[in-house]
C-alpha cells in the first residue's frame, strides 16, 4: 500500500502549528483525506460523527488529554483504528503509558515526516 488514497485520518493537537505540519505532511505524502481536532473532546464529536482510518493524537492537550481520547475511542467508542501519539513526552514510561492505554505507535516530537510517513503506511496496512 505505497498509496492509502481514500482513507481518513484525524489530527488531534492543541498547537495549530502542529496540526497544519502533521496535516500537510500526511496529505502530502500520502494522499489521505485529513480532518483536525483542536483537543479529546473535539476529537470524540467528530468521531461519533464520522469513521477514521487512524488517529493522530498529542498527548498533552486542555480539556481532554490524548491518553483519555484513547481509552474513550478503545472502551466508549469501541472503535479498533489505528492510533499514533506524536507528543513531547520522550520517556519511556510516558511511551509504555500510550501503548498500554491502547496507542498502536508513539512518535515523538519533533516529528521526523519520513518515520510519520512510514507509521501510518504500516498501520493503514494492517
Amino acid at each position: 500500500m505505497e498509496n492509502p488514497g481514500g482513507k481518513k485520518v484525524l489530527v488531534v493537537d492543541d498547537s495549530a502549528t502542529m496540526r497544519m505540519f502533521l496535516t500537510m505532511t500526511v496529505k502530502k505524502t500520502l494522499g489521505v483525506s485529513v480532518s483536525e481536532a483542536v483537543n479529546g473532546a473535539d476529537a470524540l464529536a467528530k468521531l461519533q460523527g464520522s469513521d477514521f482510518d487512524l488517529v493522530l493524537t498529542d498527548m498533552v492537550m486542555p480539556e481532554m488529554d490524548g491518553v483519555q481520547l484513547i481509552e474513550h475511542i478503545r472502551a466508549s467508542l469501541s472503535k479498533t483504528m489505528p492510533i499514533v501519539m506524536v507528543t513531547t513526552k520522550g520517556e519511556e514510561k510516558d511511551r509504555d503509558n500510550g501503548l498500554s492505554r491502547g496507542a498502536n505507535s508513539y512518535i515523538t516530537k519533533p516529528v521526523n515526516a519520513h518515520e510519520l510517513k512510514e507509521t501510518i503506511l504500516k498501520l493503514l496496512k494492517g
